[in-house]
C-alpha cells in the first residue's frame, strides 16, 4: 500500500494548490452557516438537527465537486497511462485518490466545530447526536466520495462527471422521500436504499450496524465499480 499512500499525499495536498478547493470551502460554509445560523434563534433549541438535515442535500452537489476531477482530469491530459507506467497497480490508484477525497470532506467538516462550540456556549448541548452527527457525516461523505470517484471513473468530462455523480448522490439522498409514488411492497427494501434515513438514524446518537453496514456497502460498490471501469479503459 505504499504507493498508494504516495498518491494518497499526491492528490490531497494538489486540492490545496487549485483554487477550486477554496471556493468549494467557501461555499460550503456559507450555504451550512446560513441554514444554522438562520434558524437557530428562530427555533431558540441547543441542537444541530437542523445542520445535519441540511447535511445530506448539501453534500448531493458538494462532494461530486470534489471528486469530479480525480481521474477524469488524468483521463483528459493523458497523465493516467504515464501513472500506469509506474509500479502501482489500479487498486492502488483507487484507494490513494478516495482517501485523499475523503480527507478533504473530512477538512471541510473541521470547521463546522464552530456550530456545535456556538450552540454549548449558548446552551445546555447533548453531545450525543452531535458525535453521532458528525460520525454519519463521515460516513455519507466516504459513500458520496466512492459514488463520485466511479463517476470520475467513467468519463474524460469533468462536468459529466459531476452531474452523474450529483444525480446518483440526489437519487439515494431522496429516495425515501418518494415512496408514496411507489407500490407499498417496496417500501422496506427502497427504504433502506435511502441514504439520508440511514444518516438520519445516527445523527439522533443511535449507532446502529445496519445503518455502518449500509454505507460501507455503497463504499465498496462504488470504489469496486471505479476499478473495474480503470481496469476496462487500460
Amino acid at each position: 500500500m505504499r504507493q498508494a499512500v504516495h498518491i494518497f499525499k499526491k492528490e490531497f495536498k494538489s486540492y490545496f494548490v487549485s483554487p477550486i478547493a477554496y471556493i468549494v470551502i467557501a461555499i460550503f460554509l456559507l450555504v451550512t452557516g446560513w441554514f444554522f445560523f438562520a434558524t437557530f434563534f428562530l427555533v431558540g433549541q441547543a441542537n444541530l438537527r437542523n445542520f445535519f438535515s441540511m447535511l445530506p442535500v448539501i453534500f448531493s452537489f458538494v462532494i461530486p465537486a470534489i471528486t469530479m476531477r480525480l481521474v477524469s482530469e488524468e483521463l483528459n491530459i493523458g497523465s493516467y497511462e504515464i501513472l500506469l507506467t509506474m509500479p502501482v497497480t489500479v487498486t492502488d490508484v483507487v484507494v490513494g485518490k478516495f482517501l485523499a477525497a475523503l480527507a478533504f470532506v473530512v477538512a471541510l467538516l473541521i470547521p463546522t466545530f464552530a456550530y456545535p462550540v456556538t450552540v454549548a456556549a449558548l446552551g445546555q448541548l447533548d453531545w450525543g447526536p452531535v458525535v453521532g452527527g458528525y460520525t454519519g457525516a463521515v460516513l455519507l461523505g466516504a459513500a458520496f466520495t466512492a459514488v463520485g470517484l466511479f463517476a470520475s471513473a467513467l468519463t474524460r468530462n469533468q462536468i459529466i462527471a459531476f452531474i452523474v455523480a450529483m444525480a446518483v448522490c440526489f437519487i439515494l439522498t431522496l429516495i425515501d422521500k418518494m415512496l408514496f409514488f411507489l407500490p407499498r411492497s417496496l417500501l422496506g427494501i427502497l427504504t433502506y436504499l435511502g441514504a439520508d434515513f440511514h444518516f438520519q438514524n445516527i445523527s439522533k446518537g443511535i449507532i446502529d450496524s445496519r445503518d455502518i453496514v449500509y454505507f460501507l456497502s455503497v463504499c465498496f460498490l462504488g470504489l469496486y465499480a471505479a476499478y473495474l471501469a480503470l481496469r476496462a479503459k487500460y
